[in-house]
């Protein structure tokens, strides 16, 4: 029996092991991996201030980049054809979740897919643009937070007229292709004879379209920025404002940051930390359907200063002090 013994304790000794690593394994297999985002938008860089919202709101609520969640951010610089190839592409990495910003991206998500959530940002009128079919109970895989072009169309206009009271025609140039701005011009266009204004709508194809729009201002008039960055409009239109000194007027202070006269909507930062509380309540077994689209939550007036000196305005003291930014 003596020599069954180093036989017996080497057997119960690679049982012990086993069991080991038996339990190592399992305790392995509960840690589990990062939820994996899909970002995708028109943007020019992969720092676009919803993004940047979005992971600030996500950290904000215990889910830290590179251990609870991984980003894989795809941007078409301005570019609504690419969005279609670029959420294809995401769907067939596994993404977990999809997040966009402006309507061609979300668009181009649902049509990509109808299993993976998508929760969207800078949708002007997700109803119009035939996204969701209700506000309140979205349907199919997606939710998110409206940026209320259309409600805030006729506010635009009057701070617009604020800084610049001569203005008796505004312009609202737009993507012709873009539900949601359609909607906002013809709200512009309601708006008109209240404020004892005249309205242009003028839709557009191309860059070409848009460049013989911008030749036809005259002085007197004034611009409405659509709230999408398709052919990169609003760029196109600050630059001609500030060529031609033609006032106009911005969805979001990030133009003005870049030079705008004034805006009035929803910031795009905060819109990516209000989204990141539909994310994370998804990512935790909600589903998208049963969460109602948000309005936007932070509205913010700015004006610049500067741009308005450039203009040969004077900024109205009720205008300073109701702005939530100060551009100088």
């Amino acid at each position: 029996m003596k020599s069954l013994r180093p036989f017996l304790i080497c057997m119960f000794g690679t049982l012990a092991a086993l069991c080991i690593l038996v339990i190592v394994g399992a305790e392995a297999g509960e840690v589990r991996r990062p939820h994996r985002i899909g970002v995708l938008n028109e943007a020019w860089a992969a720092n676009h201030p919803t993004v940047e919202g979005l992971k600030a709101g996500l950290k904000a609520l215990g889910l830290e980049e590179g251990r609870e969640i991984t980003f894989d951010i795809r941007f078409t610089k301005g570019d609504a054809s690419a969005t279609n190839s670029a959420a294809a592409a995401l769907v067939k990495t596994q993404v977990d979740l999809l997040f966009t910003s402006n309507e061609a991206a979300t668009q181009a998500a649902r049509d990509a897919t109808q299993k993976v959530p998508i929760v969207f940002t800078l949708v002007g009128n997700p109803v119009a643009a035939g996204i969701v079919k209700q506000l309140a109970h979205p349907g199919g895989n997606l939710t998110g937070v409206s940026s209320l072009t259309t409600e805030l169309v006729p506010k635009r206009i009057e701070t617009l007229q604020k800084l610049v009271p001569v203005v008796r025609r505004v312009w609202s140039i737009y993507y012709a292709g873009d539900p949601s701005s359609v909607a906002a011009a013809r709200k512009a266009h309601e708006a008109g004879p209240r404020l004892k204004l005249g309205v242009v709508e003028r839709p557009v194809h191309t860059p070409e379209e848009l460049e013989r729009a911008l030749k036809e201002l005259r002085p007197g008039e004034a611009l409405l920025s659509p709230d999408i960055a398709t052919m990169d409009i609003p760029a196109v239109i600050l630059e001609a404002s500030l060529a031609s000194r033609i006032p106009a007027v911005f969805p979001a202070a990030l133009w003005v940051g870049h030079g705008g006269l004034v805006s009035y909507g929803p910031d795009y930062y905060a819109q990516g930390v209000q989204a990141a509380r539909l994310v994370a309540r998804i990512l935790q077994g909600a589903r998208p359907q049963d969460l109602p689209v948000e309005g936007a939550d932070k509205i913010d007036l700015a004006v610049n200063l500067k741009t308005a000196n450039l203009l040969g305005l004077t900024v109205p003291q009720k205008v300073l002090l109701r702005a939530d930014r100060l551009q100088r």
